[in-house]
C-alpha cells in the first residue's frame, strides 16, 4: 500500500515535479507529494455522484510544466437530466490549487451509468476523451451524437482538422462503456477497454479493442466474435460466463512485463496483464490475472516515473467492501 483514505479514487496522473494528481468521484482533486497525501484538496468541483457518475477522468497538460493545465471529465446535474462536461483547469501559482480555466466540451448526455469517463493525451498530442452510452444503446451507433465514442480534440477544445468525420470530435463509435485508454510505445497503436453488457442483453463478453480513426466497434448490433461487415472485433472479450468490467489501461514501458499492455478489473477484483501478438497487433497471445480477490475492486493502474506500477482501489463505489482506511493506492514493483 502506497496511500490509504481515499473516497473511490478513478483516475492518478503524475507531475514532472514529482507530485501525482487523484480524482475522486465525489469531485475532489487530490494531490500526493513524497508518498503523503495532502489532506487539503487542490480542488473540489460541484458534481453529481450519481450511480457511476461523478468526478472521473484526469489528465495532466504534456506542457504542465510550463502552463499549468490539468484537464478532467464529469458528470453534473441540470433540470434536464445528468449531463458529461470536459473542462481544463489551470493551477495558481501562488496557492498552489486549482482554478477553472476553459469548458472545453460540454453538455454531452449523461447517465448514472454508462459516462464512459477516461481522459488521456495520446502521442500526437490530442486530447482524448471516452464517452458510454448513457443507456442510449441506438445512439453508440450515431455518429452525429457524442455517446457510445472515443472522442478526439485539440488540446484548446477545437476539432483536429485530420479528425475521421469533419467538423466532429468522434474518434471512433459503436463502443458500449470505454474506460480505459493505452497507446502502445513503439507503434503508438491506441487500444482502450470496454464494458461489455449485462442483464437482459446477456454476459458479458468485456474487451479489449484496437482503436483506429472512424471504425465501427459494434455496439450494440454486435458482441464478442460475432462478425459483420464494416464492424470492428475485439482483440479478445472475457467470454460468455466471466467478467472483467475493465477500468484503466496502460503499457509497462520498464521492467520484466515491458511490452505488456496492463487493465484493472471492477466486478473481476484482478490487475490483468495482456500480451499482444507482434506479427498482429489485433490479437492477443495470453492473458493472465494478478491480485486476484486481493485488493477488491480496481479502478485505474499507471506506471510511475520509478518504474513502479500504480493501481487505484474501488472498493467505495456503493459495489464493493471499503477498508477501515478507506480506498488505496498501491504502489508495486517488481520486486514485490
Amino acid at each position: 500500500m502506497f496511500v490509504s483514505g481515499l473516497d473511490t479514487p478513478w483516475a492518478i496522473a503524475f507531475a514532472p515535479d514529482g507530485r501525482i494528481f487523484l480524482t475522486e468521484r465525489p469531485g475532489r482533486i487530490r494531490v500526493v507529494q513524497d508518498g503523503k497525501l495532502d489532506p487539503a484538496p487542490w480542488l473540489t468541483l460541484d458534481v453529481a455522484e450519481v450511480g457511476e457518475g461523478g468526478l472521473l477522468g484526469l489528465a495532466l497538460d504534456p506542457q504542465f510544466a510550463q502552463n499549468r493545465f490539468v484537464y478532467v471529465a464529469y458528470t453534473y446535474r441540470t433540470e434536464g437530466g445528468l449531463q458529461n462536461r470536459l473542462v481544463r483547469l489551470r493551477e495558481d501559482v501562488a496557492t498552489g490549487k486549482g482554478v477553472l480555466d476553459k469548458v472545453i466540451l460540454d453538455p454531452v448526455r449523461g447517465n448514472s451509468t454508462h459516462d464512459g469517463g477516461r481522459v488521456k493525451f495520446g502521442p500526437d498530442g490530442k486530447l482524448y476523451w471516452t464517452m458510454g452510452d448513457a443507456q442510449d444503446t441506438a445512439a453508440a451507433q450515431n455518429p452525429a451524437t457524442l455517446l457510445g465514442k472515443i472522442l478526439r480534440l485539440n488540446p484548446d477544445g477545437s476539432i483536429p482538422p485530420d479528425n475521421p468525420f469533419p467538423g466532429s470530435p468522434v474518434y471512433s463509435f459503436g463502443h458500449r462503456n470505454p474506460q480505459g485508454l493505452a497507446w502502445q510505445p513503439e507503434s503508438g497503436r491506441l487500444y482502450a477497454t470496454e464494458h461489455g453488457p449485462s442483464g437482459g442483453q446477456g454476459c458479458c463478453q468485456d474487451e479489449v479493442n484496437l482503436i483506429e480513426p472512424g471504425k465501427n466497434y459494434g455496439w450494440p448490433e454486435i458482441t464478442g466474435d460475432r462478425p459483420r461487415a464494416g464492424m470492428v472485433s475485439p482483440v479478445i472479450h472475457s467470454g460468455a460466463s466471466d467478467t472483467w468490467a475493465p477500468g484503466g489501461a496502460t503499457f509497462v514501458t520498464a521492467g520484466p512485463w515491458q511490452g505488456a499492455l496492463l487493465f484493472t478489473g471492477l466486478r473481476g477484483q484482478a490487475l490483468y496483464r495482456l500480451t499482444l501478438d507482434p506479427a498482429r497487433p489485433e490479437k492477443a497471445l495470453a492473458l493472465e490475472p494478478l491480485l486476484k480477490n486481493q485488493y477488491g475492486r480496481l479502478r485505474d493502474v499507471a506506471q510511475g516515473p520509478d518504474g513502479a506500477l500504480y493501481v487505484l482501489t474501488s472498493n467505495g463505489d456503493g459495489r464493493g467492501v471499503l477498508p477501515a482506511d478507506g480506498d488505496r493506492v498501491l504502489r508495486l514493483t517488481f520486486t514485490d
